[in-house]
């Protein structure tokens, strides 16, 4: 029978457990969702306690009965895979924590906009539009969208960081302001704040070269200034092509883009605590406060993401507007899309050697660092992900178990809580989007990710800043063997381990009734073993789909 590693009996084992709390949480979160089918305040409030309650009791089990601790290989391989869980499970008690503070300022803008169209409220405005090498017939929508902007008192700059005869033209003849410099030091971020010093607008909105916002775009945005204390507002970010991911295997009609995920899901998390994610486009600042902040944070990767770090530091308010008011283009094949990732993920974890940490940087609240610390740890769950394809490999290369439970614990213990978060995950998101096709994008990328992540801790400043490519095309299907190689490795590994799993199964008489408890949990062990290594070939089999990239 399953035990504490001081022996005491499981609550299962010992029949002090019953499994009423676990099913009645899970009705109570059914009903809630069926009675609100939209997440609003109360029944955010009602399904994350129920889900923090049924986490916190997993966890419970987890830690003091499920541990193999009879050996030094085995002891070493259930807490590495019990860390990796928690590593994920630590990101999800935050977001509870956070997403009955969740916003929608939608109704905010309506009144703002009002000042606006009155002429009330008519700041000036500096409309920027950084580029470095993209090509022109992109950047001529995005500076005619900027043109027709409806609002009276805007000028339109075009900062161009390689000095091309042809942009310059372009600008001429559009009718906007040209800014080059004579280098290229700090990148994006050197470009903005080199043209902070020839430019005087009160506000100032920034658009990446490939983004397009519509007419409203300053009248729904501007009108937010008012309250002198917002420094920073952003806006929701679409996309006008497919995800390469969902096109690749045929889903680009159905499936929203994972950054669109991210808007509607993470970022009103953020904007309750007044510290959302600037994204570096279709975002609009006060002058005055990044001055005060000393400008666009540079050295690092994410300059819009630490220029938001440093602003709320200073007790400015940095805030999320979820309206489309823009729309640009996304990475356009899997090599894109995962260099694109790959510069998050290091500008990111680059807080942890940068005087703009949001963990320690004085004048942030704890829930607001509470909320950078989501972030930061959103980039460890690669690091899991790797640790849960390779976990089945160990019970059938090396016998080991690293989870000692049984079916009547599981269904207790693990499968409400499971169930609770996969319903909570989709419900949240509006149903747009899956746990399993979060997983797939998950495992398509985990590799290079996790790869980034660990060098990133040991040498955070070795690679310089790389623009995404953008106006690319193919007329042929394309397989990114460099992406996919670990995968093709880990689909063989993974088969020849649910072969070998079944087959100990069978010679050790899992289809039998066995009198022996030690010999019962090595079985079922072996058992959870291929039935996580049926659910890997699954994931893995459709991520390699993933990286054939569609003409």
């Amino acid at each position: 029978m399953p035990t504490h590693p001081s022996g005491s009996l499981s609550p299962v084992a010992a029949g002090n457990y019953l499994a009423v709390p676990s099913v009645l949480l899970l009705v109570a979160v059914l009903v809630v969702m069926q009675v609100s089918s939209s997440p609003r305040p109360w029944s955010r409030l009602v399904v994350g306690t129920s889900l923090l309650l049924l986490i916190v009791q997993y966890m419970v089990w987890r830690i003091f009965w499920t541990l193999n601790l009879s050996d030094t290989f085995n002891s070493i391989f259930s807490i590495g895979l019990l860390t990796l869980e928690i590593i994920t499970i630590v990101t999800n008690i935050i977001q509870l924590i956070l997403v009955s503070r969740s916003t929608n300022r939608l109704g905010e803008a309506d009144l703002n906009e009002v000042a606006v169209l009155d002429g009330d409220y008519l700041p000036t405005v500096d409309v920027m539009i950084p580029t470095y090498d993209e090509p022109s017939f992109i950047l001529k929508r995005t500076i005619i969208g900027c043109q027709a902007m409806d609002y009276p008192r805007k000028t339109v700059y075009l900062l161009d960081d390689t000095r091309r005869p042809e942009i310059k033209a372009l600008a001429t003849e559009l009718g906007c302001e040209y800014i080059i410099r004579p280098d290229n030091l700090h990148a994006k971020a050197g470009n903005l704040n080199h043209a902070l010093n020839f430019t005087s607008g009160e506000l100032l909105t920034v658009f990446d070269a490939d983004f397009v916002p519509t007419q409203n775009f300053l009248r729904r945005t501007v009108g937010f200034f008012q309250d002198n204390s917002i420094a920073l507002l952003q806006t929701h970010q679409s996309f006008f092509n497919p995800d390469p991911v969902a096109r690749n295997i045929g889903l680009e009609n159905i499936l929203p883009q994972e950054v669109e995920i991210f808007s509607r899901y993470y970022q009103p998390l953020r904007d309750g605590v007044e510290t959302a994610l600037c994204y570096g486009s279709s975002f609009v600042a006060r002058r005055s406060a990044l001055a005060e902040a000393g400008g666009f944070a540079t050295g690092t990767l994410s300059e819009d993401y630490f220029t938001g770090v440093r602003l709320s530091a200073r007790g400015k308010r940095v805030i999320f507007l979820g309206e489309s008011l823009s729309a640009g283009l996304s990475a356009e094949n899997m090599s894109a899309h995962i260099t694109q990732r790959l510069r998050w993920a290091r500008g990111t974890l680059q807080a942890f050697f940068i005087e703009a940490n949001p963990l320690r940087i004085r004048g942030l609240k704890l829930i607001q660092r509470l909320a950078h610390l989501d972030g930061l740890l959103q980039w460890f769950t690669s690091v899991s992900r790797v640790g849960f394809l390779l976990m089945p490999l160990a019970y059938a290369f090396f016998g080991v178990i690293p989870w000692r439970a049984t079916t009547q614990e599981m269904l207790y213990f693990f499968v409400p809580y499971y169930l609770v978060q996969l319903l909570t995950f989709s419900w949240l998101n509006q149903r747009s989007r899956s746990a399993l096709i979060s997983d797939i994008y998950a495992v398509s990328q985990c590799f290079p990710v996790a790869l980034t992540v660990l060098q990133t801790l040991f040498n955070p400043f070795s690679k310089g800043f790389k623009v995404t490519p953008k106006g690319v095309s193919s007329n042929r299907y394309t397989f990114n063997w460099k992406l996919a190689s670990p995968l093709v490795v880990l689909f063989f590994f993974t088969a020849v381990s649910l072969w070998r799993n079944l087959g100990m199964c069978m010679v050790k008489g899992a289809w039998s009734t066995t009198v022996d408890p030690e010999v019962a949990l090595q079985i079922k062990g072996i058992e959870l073993g291929w039935l996580w290594s049926t659910y890997n070939l699954i994931v893995l089999g459709v991520a390699l789909l993933i990286l054939l990239d569609a003409p």
